[in-house]
């Protein structure tokens, strides 16, 4: 049987800065059924300059007038309060999560005994930052939008000479726009990435709904990241490409259903359908009445419902033999 999926619900910045807020996506989330919660952890001064400019989605869902460095600064949550986070999460038995955007927030993180570290797309080429987290031999999850196979190659090598044992990484895939078009999501890739790295792959959307995550979860995904929000229409970045409370119970729902749906790959019948068959499948019988001593022919056999006397796939050896008694028609033989 498949090992059960690892559903990371992203809360990310949608807390808006409010630790109120915070908290109530991990009670949704938890209600939810998901594995576990995931904030972000970065340090505004060490993530942005002050004039990098916001990408378009952010500009269309926060205020065009602000810095990409003044919107974040407004969403860092402070050492304690991930600390915090963490214990409301253990409260509502759903793990903690939190990517890490800078060396010292994967310091801060490993502090608080962080048992899986989730790298976002935008620092899979951060070498400094892939050291730091290597060297902690944990549990890694990446995310690859905006890459290569290439670009996911070197940082794969990278997280595993500098400490991380392969067994311990899965790989993303994902497209880094918010939301994604679904012409632009190629879930195939997904395999392309378990083929190339024989590694343990998953995925993390950003598309409107939920039917692509639930086909990733068919196509052998071992893990599903989504963001979610307790209102798609507050203020902020990622609001609006998050999937509601609703959607995020259905989402559950419907990757749980999938799992059970894809079964152990052999072919046999099942149980529940076993009281079927005799009503489903035909057997042998007499199409007129037979004599004792008549040949069995095409002509006075035929094959019906149930399928309790002899299988039809037994024609051709039926076919010449002499009837040994009398049959009605429709009797099977």
């Amino acid at each position: 049987m498949r090992k059960k999926v690892f559903v990371i619900a992203e809360a990310g910045v949608n807390h808006n800065g409010s630790m109120e807020i915070a908290k109530q996506l991990i009670a949704v989330a938890a209600m939810a059924g998901v594995d576990a919660v995931k904030f972000q952890a970065f340090k505004a001064d060490s993530l942005v300059s002050e004039t990098a400019d916001k990408a378009e989605y952010q500009k269309q869902t926060t205020n065009k007038d602000e810095s990409q460095y003044e919107m974040l600064k407004k969403l860092e949550l402070s050492d304690d309060q991930l600390k915090e986070l963490k214990e409301y999460c253990v409260k509502k038995s759903v793990m903690f999560l939190c990517s890490p955007f800078d060396v010292e927030s994967i310091a801060t993180l490993d502090a608080l005994g962080i048992e899986i570290y989730k790298i976002p797309s935008g620092e899979i080429t951060n070498y400094p930052y892939l050291k730091a987290i290597a060297a902690l031999n944990k549990k890694v999850i990446f995310s690859t939008g905006m890459a290569t196979m290439q670009e996911i190659k070197d940082c794969f090598d990278v997280l595993v000479r500098e400490g991380t044992a392969a067994e311990n990484i899965t790989i993303l895939h994902c497209n880094t726009e918010y939301p994604t078009p679904m012409k632009d999501v190629n879930l195939l890739a997904m395999n392309t990435i378990a083929d190339e790295l024989g590694v343990a792959v998953g995925y993390s959307d950003h598309t409107e709904g939920i039917e692509v995550a639930v086909a990733a979860v068919s196509l052998g995904a071992t893990v599903i990241e989504k963001h979610f929000t307790l209102d798609k229409n507050m203020e902020g970045p990622d609001h609006l490409a998050s999937a509601s409370p609703q959607e995020l119970v259905q989402l559950m729902s419907a990757i749980r259903n999938i799992e059970q749906a894809l079964g152990t790959s052999e072919k046999v019948p099942t149980e529940s359908e076993l009281k079927n068959k005799d009503c489903a499948r035909k057997s042998i019988v007499a199409k007129q009445a037979i004599k004792v001593g008549e040949k069995f022919t095409e002509d006075n056999l035929t094959t019906m419902r149930p399928g309790t006397g002899i299988n039809p796939m037994m024609w051709d050896k039926i076919i010449g033999e002499t009837s040994d008694r009398d049959y009605a028609k429709a009797e099977c033989i």
